[in-house]
Formats: structure tokens, sequence, C-alpha cells
């Protein structure tokens, strides 16, 4: 253990993890471009300690609660923040130029301007749609090597690790680069209620930071450079303007894995334990994958809140804001209103066929802080699935759909089995 990560380890407190290195950021704010969860000293405030237990025991159903009882259309968050509970100024906010002003939350300090993060998003997503004729292959490859019983979601995180090892590192890079990502990506790659984990994971992606940014000067000095970016790991560098460091384009890089591996492991994660626990256990399932995947996406959103500071003050939904108060719109609620969704509150991927059936739609947030790769996504998880239950019967053990909410929406452990289909 090197002394930095000894530094890491000391400084561990009960309320989290303290360092010199910016923590990764939150996959809510990767698919977002904005930040989530994130409060001014002057928006905390206390939360009750029955708020908080009713939170930790179903934070959507607590933020669905808080959302019914509020008299106006923007209501406040236990963490300080305020919310948009009415789905047209949900929607009004997300795509107001005023709001979205500024440099990317998600970028953070890291890149000077807002061109600059805007070329660097532009040159990672054309790599990725780039490997995408490729991934179904290799997907297939990495679901042959899963056992006939796998744990999940971290198998989800996995497998698309694995179909994607090439995208995010070329194959001729040092075996021990490979190695660090791997672990990285086991750790979790959000962050964990359990204060051990959290501790595993820093030491993890510090350890992966150093290693990354030797790396990055060896490419840097390279005298031939590919005519194209080989792995995402040169997308960053060649969108990267000369005065980021070597160390902050690490630091961009990881930003990257956690928002491209991320929200695709689960929501993997999720369409496959929601479609086993609405059909017959072993039984060939009745719909289309892309339907069950966009029902996932729709029902249980990775991007469950996503939010941004308010760079002036304002006056929304009856409720003055000064600047820096974090305002945010929830995806899952707006997926969830009754006034736009047939049944909103029932998984039912038969409604991707009957287009009146639909609300708004918002896996990767909206505006102009989406994620333009929203369709790819969706084309990546879809072959996820299909990898996985071609030639196999799926069920599942353990029944909770309870979300694990950290700074993401994410299912609880399960185990899937999936057996040859006769």
């Amino acid at each position: 253990m090197t002394s930095r990560i000894r530094r890491v380890v000391i400084r561990v407190s009960k309320a989290g993890l303290t360092c010199r290195d910016p923590e990764p950021p939150d996959v809510c704010g990767a698919l977002a471009h904005g930040t989530t969860g994130e409060t001014t000293p002057r928006e905390r405030h206390s939360v009750t300690l029955r708020d908080g237990y009713r939170f930790r025991r179903d934070p959507l159903e607590f933020i669905e609660d808080c959302a019914r009882r509020s008299e106006t259309d923007v209501f406040r968050l236990p963490w300080g923040a305020w919310c948009v509970r009415d789905t047209d100024l949900a929607l009004k906010v997300l795509r107001d130029p005023a709001f979205n002003s500024g440099l990317s939350g998600f970028f953070g300090d890291t890149l000077p301007t807002r061109a600059a993060q805007a070329g660097l998003g532009r040159a990672v997503r054309e790599t990725v749609r780039a490997h995408v004729p490729t991934y179904g292959h290799d997907m297939a490859r990495a679901v042959d090597g899963i056992p006939a019983v796998s744990a999940w979601p971290m198998t989800g995180l996995m497998l698309v690790h694995r179909a994607s090892a090439d995208l995010l590192l070329h194959p001729g890079v040092p075996a021990s680069l490979g190695l660090l990502l791997r672990r990285f990506v086991r750790s979790g790659l959000v962050r964990s209620p359990r204060l051990r984990h959290r501790v595993q994971a820093e030491a993890h992606r510090l350890r992966l930071v150093e290693a990354l940014t030797g790396h990055v000067a060896e490419r840097r000095a390279e005298s031939v450079r590919a005519p194209a970016p080989r792995d995402v790991l040169d997308a960053v560098i060649g969108a990267c303007p000369e005065e980021v460091t070597d160390r902050t384009a690490a630091q961009l890089y990881i930003m990257l894995v956690v928002a491209i591996v991320g929200p695709l492991g689960y929501t993997v994660a999720w369409s496959v334990l929601l479609a086993c626990l609405h059909h017959r256990p072993g039984a060939s399932w009745p719909w289309p994958t892309d339907w069950i995947t966009r029902e996932a996406a729709r029902h249980r959103p990775v991007a469950w809140m996503v939010g941004r500071r308010v760079p002036s003050p304002a006056r929304y939904g009856g409720v003055d804001l000064r600047p820096g108060t974090t305002l945010s719109v929830s995806p899952y609620l707006l997926h969830h209103d009754q006034n736009r969704w047939t049944d909103a509150q029932r998984f039912s991927p038969e409604r991707w066929g009957e287009p009146a059936q639909h609300g708004p739609y918002l896996p990767f947030s909206a505006g102009p802080f989406s994620c333009a790769g929203a369709a790819v996504a969706q084309t990546l998880v879809t072959a996820t699935v299909t990898a996985l239950t071609a030639g196999a019967r799926l069920s599942v053990r353990g029944r909770d759909i309870r979300t694990v909410v950290t700074d993401a929406s994410i299912p609880g452990p399960f185990e899937l089995q999936r057996a040859p289909a006769h």
C-alpha cells in the first residue's frame, strides 16, 4: 500500500472519505452532465431520524411521498436541495437556457471552457459509437464465461466491462493497467453505503489514477499518433487542451469509464430482475427485449435525481431560489406521473408497443446537459440482455425490488440463474 493510499485510509471518518484528489463523479451526474445531491452550506438543514429511516428503507417511495405532500410545484429534499414536482415545469427547467448556462458540473473544474467540455464529450461518444458493431459478439463471449448462478448487480458491471474492455483500453496497453481498471470496476462504481467498501473503492481508484497518469504521459510523448482513437483514453487525450495535466486527463478518463460502464451495467441488472419477477420462473419472456430494457429504464431509472446549481436569482414553482442553490429534477417522478403514463406504477413492457401510453421518458435526463449517447446506450443494454437470454431461460433468487440509493438507483443483491432452454 503506497503512502498516498495510507493517508486516505487514515483520514476516513463516518461522514465518508476525504482525500486530496476529487472523488469520482456519481453515475447520476455523469448521465445528466450536471450535479446531484450537492448542497451549499446555506442549503443544509436537519433531517429527522424518522425521515432518515424512511429514506433508507425505500428512497423512491419516500421521494414520491414528499412530492404528494408538497403544496407547491417545487419541494425540499432531505439533503437541502429543491426538487421540481410538476412535470411541465420539470421539462421547462431541463430545457431552460438560463438555468443551464455555464460549464457542465459533470466535469467540475477539470476543463477550462464549455467548448472543451463539448469537444471531449463528442470525441468519446464517437469512439463508443464506432465500437457498437462488435459489442454484441464481445458480449456473447463474456456471457459464456459467467456461471449458471451469478451474483448481481456486480455481474452486470463485469459483463459490460468485459465486452467493452478493448474500447476502454486497447489490447496493447500493459496488462497491469487493465487489471487495475478491472479492480476499479469491481469496486462497484457508485458510492457504497458501507464505510469499508468506500475505503476499498478509494484505494483502487488512487492506484488507477497513479498508473494512468504515467501512461497518459507516455501516450502524449509518442511521436506517431494513431489516425483514429484506439480507445476511450486516446479520445480523452486527443480532446483535452494542452494545458490539461496528465493527472487531470487520467481523472477525466475515470469519470467517463464510470459514465459508460455504470449506467449500462445497472440498467441491465434492473432489466433482468424486473422481467424475471413479472413472468413465470424459467419461461421465455413474452416481450421483445427492447421493450423490456426501455421499461426497466422507465420503471427504475439509474439516474433517479439530476440537478444543477441555480446560476442567478430565480423563481420556480412559487419558490425563490438564491444563486448556488441546487434545483433538481427526478426522472423517477416524471416516469411515474399518473397523468402522463398509463398505469405508471406497473412494470409493463407491452406499453412500448402502444405509443399512446408513453409519457416523458428521460432515462438520461434532457435539455443541453442530456447524454447525447442515450440511443447508443439503449442499443448496448439491449444487446447485453439479448446475449443473456440466447439459448437460456432466466430466473432470479431474491424478490425485493426496493432501490439501493446512494448516488444512483441500483437494485439490491440478487442471484440470476441461467438454465439451457429446451
